[in-house]
Protein backbone atom coordinates (compact mmCIF):
# COMPACT_ATOMS: atom_id res chain seq x y z
CA UNK A 1 0.00 0.00 0.00
CA UNK A 2 1.26 3.48 -0.83
CA UNK A 3 1.93 5.67 2.20
CA UNK A 4 -0.63 7.98 3.74
CA UNK A 5 0.02 11.58 2.81
CA UNK A 6 1.76 13.02 5.88
CA UNK A 7 2.46 16.60 4.78
CA UNK A 8 0.34 19.71 4.97
CA UNK A 9 -0.98 22.18 2.45
CA UNK A 10 0.44 25.38 3.92
CA UNK A 11 2.99 27.11 1.70
CA UNK A 12 5.18 30.19 1.81
CA UNK A 13 3.00 33.01 0.50
CA UNK A 14 2.77 36.75 0.71
CA UNK A 15 -1.00 36.39 0.86
CA UNK A 16 -2.40 36.32 4.39
CA UNK A 17 -5.98 35.93 3.18
CA UNK A 18 -7.61 34.58 0.06
CA UNK A 19 -10.54 36.15 -1.74
CA UNK A 20 -11.67 32.88 -3.30
CA UNK A 21 -13.53 29.90 -1.83
CA UNK A 22 -12.05 27.33 0.53
CA UNK A 23 -11.08 24.23 -1.44
CA UNK A 24 -10.34 21.00 0.37
CA UNK A 25 -7.78 18.49 -0.91
CA UNK A 26 -8.52 14.91 0.14
CA UNK A 27 -5.21 14.29 1.93
CA UNK A 28 -5.14 10.53 2.23
CA UNK A 29 -2.61 9.80 -0.52
CA UNK A 30 -1.49 11.33 -3.79
CA UNK A 31 -0.66 14.74 -5.30
CA UNK A 32 -1.99 16.77 -2.39
CA UNK A 33 0.67 19.48 -2.23
CA UNK A 34 0.67 20.08 -6.00
CA UNK A 35 -3.09 20.63 -6.10
CA UNK A 36 -2.92 22.90 -3.07
CA UNK A 37 -0.29 25.08 -4.73
CA UNK A 38 -2.41 25.32 -7.89
CA UNK A 39 -5.48 26.34 -5.89
CA UNK A 40 -3.59 29.01 -3.97
CA UNK A 41 -2.11 30.41 -7.19
CA UNK A 42 -5.70 30.86 -8.36
CA UNK A 43 -6.45 33.01 -5.31
CA UNK A 44 -8.42 30.47 -3.31
CA UNK A 45 -7.62 28.89 0.05
CA UNK A 46 -6.47 25.26 0.12
CA UNK A 47 -6.92 23.05 3.16
CA UNK A 48 -6.29 19.36 3.79
CA UNK A 49 -9.26 17.07 4.41
CA UNK A 50 -8.90 13.82 6.32
CA UNK A 51 -11.89 13.97 8.69
CA UNK A 52 -15.64 14.47 8.23
CA UNK A 53 -15.49 17.71 10.23
CA UNK A 54 -12.89 19.09 7.80
CA UNK A 55 -15.01 18.03 4.83
CA UNK A 56 -17.99 19.92 6.23
CA UNK A 57 -15.97 23.17 6.29
CA UNK A 58 -15.04 23.38 2.58
CA UNK A 59 -16.79 24.88 -0.44
CA UNK A 60 -15.39 22.32 -2.85
CA UNK A 61 -13.13 19.26 -2.82
CA UNK A 62 -10.32 17.86 -4.97
CA UNK A 63 -9.58 14.13 -5.04
CA UNK A 64 -5.97 14.03 -6.24
CA UNK A 65 -4.06 11.65 -8.45
CA UNK A 66 -2.34 8.74 -6.73
CA UNK A 67 -3.40 5.12 -6.26
CA UNK A 68 -7.16 4.65 -6.47
CA UNK A 69 -7.00 1.37 -4.54
CA UNK A 70 -5.13 3.06 -1.70
CA UNK A 71 -7.46 6.06 -1.62
CA UNK A 72 -10.40 3.64 -1.53
CA UNK A 73 -8.95 1.69 1.42
CA UNK A 74 -7.89 4.75 3.38
CA UNK A 75 -11.24 6.47 2.88
CA UNK A 76 -12.83 3.59 4.78
CA UNK A 77 -10.09 3.37 7.42
CA UNK A 78 -10.47 7.11 8.15
CA UNK A 79 -14.28 6.92 8.19
CA UNK A 80 -14.50 9.18 5.15
CA UNK A 81 -16.27 6.97 2.61
CA UNK A 82 -19.86 7.62 3.68
CA UNK A 83 -19.36 11.35 4.40
CA UNK A 84 -17.76 11.77 0.97
CA UNK A 85 -20.60 9.95 -0.78
CA UNK A 86 -23.16 12.01 1.14
CA UNK A 87 -21.38 15.26 0.24
CA UNK A 88 -21.26 14.31 -3.44
CA UNK A 89 -24.95 13.39 -3.42
CA UNK A 90 -25.76 16.68 -1.68
CA UNK A 91 -24.11 18.70 -4.46
CA UNK A 92 -20.63 19.53 -3.12
CA UNK A 93 -18.46 20.54 -6.11
CA UNK A 94 -15.75 17.89 -6.53
CA UNK A 95 -12.87 17.65 -8.99
CA UNK A 96 -11.01 14.35 -9.44
CA UNK A 97 -7.72 14.03 -11.36
CA UNK A 98 -6.47 10.62 -12.56
CA UNK A 99 -7.12 8.39 -9.52
CA UNK A 100 -9.69 10.99 -8.49
CA UNK A 101 -11.56 10.35 -11.75
CA UNK A 102 -11.66 6.66 -10.89
CA UNK A 103 -13.01 7.45 -7.42
CA UNK A 104 -15.82 9.57 -8.89
CA UNK A 105 -16.82 7.00 -11.53
CA UNK A 106 -19.88 4.86 -10.99
CA UNK A 107 -18.18 1.88 -12.65
CA UNK A 108 -14.66 0.52 -13.23
CA UNK A 109 -14.14 -1.76 -16.24
CA UNK A 110 -11.17 -3.52 -14.62
CA UNK A 111 -11.36 -3.07 -10.82
CA UNK A 112 -8.47 -4.25 -8.70
CA UNK A 113 -9.31 -6.99 -6.18
CA UNK A 114 -8.12 -7.46 -2.62
CA UNK A 115 -6.84 -10.69 -1.06
CA UNK A 116 -10.44 -11.81 -0.49
CA UNK A 117 -11.32 -11.27 -4.12
CA UNK A 118 -13.43 -8.20 -3.38
CA UNK A 119 -13.27 -5.49 -6.07
CA UNK A 120 -12.18 -1.98 -5.19
CA UNK A 121 -14.93 0.51 -4.49
CA UNK A 122 -15.55 4.00 -5.77
CA UNK A 123 -17.43 6.96 -4.32
CA UNK A 124 -19.48 7.33 -7.49
CA UNK A 125 -21.49 10.29 -8.68
CA UNK A 126 -20.30 10.42 -12.29
CA UNK A 127 -22.26 8.14 -14.61
CA UNK A 128 -19.18 6.87 -16.42
CA UNK A 129 -17.20 3.66 -16.77
CA UNK A 130 -13.42 4.06 -16.52
CA UNK A 131 -10.52 1.72 -17.24
CA UNK A 132 -7.54 1.95 -14.90
CA UNK A 133 -4.03 2.41 -16.35
CA UNK A 134 -5.68 2.37 -19.76
CA UNK A 135 -2.82 4.08 -21.61
CA UNK A 136 -0.26 1.66 -20.22
CA UNK A 137 2.39 1.56 -17.51
CA UNK A 138 4.63 4.30 -16.14
CA UNK A 139 6.95 3.97 -19.12
CA UNK A 140 3.99 4.71 -21.42
CA UNK A 141 3.42 8.15 -19.90
CA UNK A 142 3.03 10.85 -22.53
CA UNK A 143 2.22 14.52 -23.10
CA UNK A 144 -0.08 16.05 -25.69
CA UNK A 145 -2.09 19.14 -26.57
CA UNK A 146 -5.83 18.86 -25.93
CA UNK A 147 -8.79 20.78 -27.26
CA UNK A 148 -10.63 21.32 -23.98
CA UNK A 149 -14.12 22.83 -23.92
CA UNK A 150 -15.27 25.28 -21.28
CA UNK A 151 -11.91 26.51 -19.98
CA UNK A 152 -12.15 30.07 -21.22
CA UNK A 153 -14.42 32.54 -19.42
CA UNK A 154 -17.43 33.74 -21.39
CA UNK A 155 -16.47 35.80 -24.41
CA UNK A 156 -12.90 34.51 -24.61
CA UNK A 157 -11.49 32.06 -27.18
CA UNK A 158 -10.49 28.53 -26.20
CA UNK A 159 -6.81 27.61 -26.62
CA UNK A 160 -5.21 24.12 -26.45
CA UNK A 161 -4.23 22.70 -23.08
CA UNK A 162 -0.97 20.84 -22.45
CA UNK A 163 -1.79 17.58 -20.68
CA UNK A 164 0.42 14.97 -18.98
CA UNK A 165 -0.85 11.38 -18.76
CA UNK A 166 0.80 9.15 -16.13
CA UNK A 167 -0.67 5.66 -15.73
CA UNK A 168 -3.92 7.36 -16.60
CA UNK A 169 -7.44 6.00 -16.88
CA UNK A 170 -9.76 6.74 -19.76
CA UNK A 171 -13.54 6.84 -20.01
CA UNK A 172 -15.10 3.91 -21.87
CA UNK A 173 -18.77 4.78 -21.29
CA UNK A 174 -20.44 8.14 -20.79
CA UNK A 175 -23.91 8.19 -19.31
CA UNK A 176 -26.76 10.59 -19.86
CA UNK A 177 -26.07 14.04 -18.46
CA UNK A 178 -22.29 13.68 -18.63
CA UNK A 179 -20.50 16.15 -20.90
CA UNK A 180 -17.22 15.20 -22.59
CA UNK A 181 -14.85 18.18 -22.33
CA UNK A 182 -11.76 16.63 -23.94
CA UNK A 183 -10.78 13.43 -25.75
CA UNK A 184 -7.59 11.94 -27.11
CA UNK A 185 -6.48 9.11 -29.39
CA UNK A 186 -3.99 6.87 -27.58
CA UNK A 187 -0.49 7.26 -29.05
CA UNK A 188 0.84 4.27 -30.96
CA UNK A 189 3.75 3.91 -28.57
CA UNK A 190 1.42 3.39 -25.64
CA UNK A 191 -0.75 0.72 -27.20
CA UNK A 192 -0.93 -2.77 -25.72
CA UNK A 193 -3.42 -5.62 -25.75
CA UNK A 194 -6.10 -3.56 -24.00
CA UNK A 195 -5.79 -0.46 -26.15
CA UNK A 196 -7.44 0.20 -29.48
CA UNK A 197 -7.30 3.20 -31.79
CA UNK A 198 -10.58 4.80 -30.71
CA UNK A 199 -10.63 8.33 -29.42
CA UNK A 200 -11.26 8.20 -25.66
CA UNK A 201 -12.74 10.78 -23.34
CA UNK A 202 -10.21 12.11 -20.82
CA UNK A 203 -12.16 14.98 -19.26
CA UNK A 204 -15.82 14.96 -18.26
CA UNK A 205 -18.27 17.01 -16.27
CA UNK A 206 -21.70 16.37 -14.83
CA UNK A 207 -23.20 19.37 -13.03
CA UNK A 208 -21.05 19.85 -9.88
CA UNK A 209 -18.58 17.06 -10.67
CA UNK A 210 -15.46 17.46 -12.84
CA UNK A 211 -12.86 14.80 -13.68
CA UNK A 212 -9.72 14.53 -15.81
CA UNK A 213 -7.51 11.57 -16.68
CA UNK A 214 -4.43 13.77 -16.66
CA UNK A 215 -2.52 15.81 -14.08
CA UNK A 216 -2.79 19.60 -14.55
CA UNK A 217 -1.27 20.10 -11.10
CA UNK A 218 2.17 18.88 -12.26
CA UNK A 219 2.54 21.15 -15.30
CA UNK A 220 1.70 24.56 -13.89
CA UNK A 221 -1.50 24.57 -15.96
CA UNK A 222 -4.00 26.60 -13.91
CA UNK A 223 -7.05 26.65 -16.15
CA UNK A 224 -8.57 23.42 -14.85
CA UNK A 225 -8.38 24.68 -11.28
CA UNK A 226 -9.72 28.07 -12.35
CA UNK A 227 -12.66 26.29 -14.01
CA UNK A 228 -13.29 24.33 -10.82
CA UNK A 229 -13.25 27.50 -8.73
CA UNK A 230 -15.78 29.05 -11.13
CA UNK A 231 -17.92 25.95 -10.68
CA UNK A 232 -17.78 26.37 -6.91
CA UNK A 233 -18.85 30.00 -7.27
CA UNK A 234 -21.64 29.05 -9.66
CA UNK A 235 -20.06 30.95 -12.55
CA UNK A 236 -19.48 27.94 -14.80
Amino acid sequence: MAPIYDGDVTFDSTESTYAGPTVGILALQGDVREHAKAIERCGARAVSVRRPSELAAVDGLIIPGGESTTIDKLSRIFGMREPLMDAIAAGLPVYGSCAGMIMLANDIADPAKDLNGEPQQTLGGLDITVRRNAFGRQVDSFETELDFQGLAPAGQAETPLHAVFIRAPWVERVGEGVEVLAAVKPPEAAQNARIDSEVRAVAVRSQHLLATSFHPEVTGERRIHELFIRMIRGDA
